[in-house]
């Protein structure tokens, strides 16, 4: 009867600790839509096709070419902007800093989501919590 017992609380407490660490997990990797600026964009294509489809003349100049021979994605009146597929997460947000470092402008990156699962990466900008301004681009 006891070992009967013991085994029920065993099994409700490991119940409790897979529970806890999967809403864990998923508070983790929740962003609210309303966070970001998103547009739906064509999948599977380079990014300076994504570059040329946002960055408008409009919008800002795509590829201005700095003093020090660095390009810039896209240089708006507030953003210097990086494009970059979610991987490429920590690349975007060094060159983007860089580029608004150099302009006087407020660092921006627009990440390119290939997948859902991107969103991890997302997750990681976020975290570092430097007024990066984020965009998304949604290619799937």
């Amino acid at each position: 009867m006891k070992m009967k017992f013991k085994k029920k609380i065993v099994s409700f407490i490991v119940s409790f600790l897979l529970i806890a660490s999967g809403v864990y997990y998923f508070g983790l990797s929740y962003v609210p839509k309303e966070l970001y600026e998103t547009r739906t964009m064509s999948p599977h294509m380079p990014e300076s096709y994504y570059v040329n489809q946002w960055c408008s003349p409009e919008f800002g100049r795509k590829e201005a070419v700095l003093w020090d021979m660095t390009r810039v994605d896209c240089l708006t009146k507030d953003y210097a902007i990086e494009f970059d597929f979610a991987k490429k997460w920590a690349e975007s947000i060094g060159q983007s800093l860089y580029y608004a470092k150099m302009t006087n402008k407020s660092p921006a990156v627009v990440i390119i989501l290939t997948k859902w699962s991107d969103m991890k990466y997302v997750k990681r900008i976020e975290r570092l919590n430097n007024d990066i301004k984020i965009f998304l681009v949604k290619a799937f």
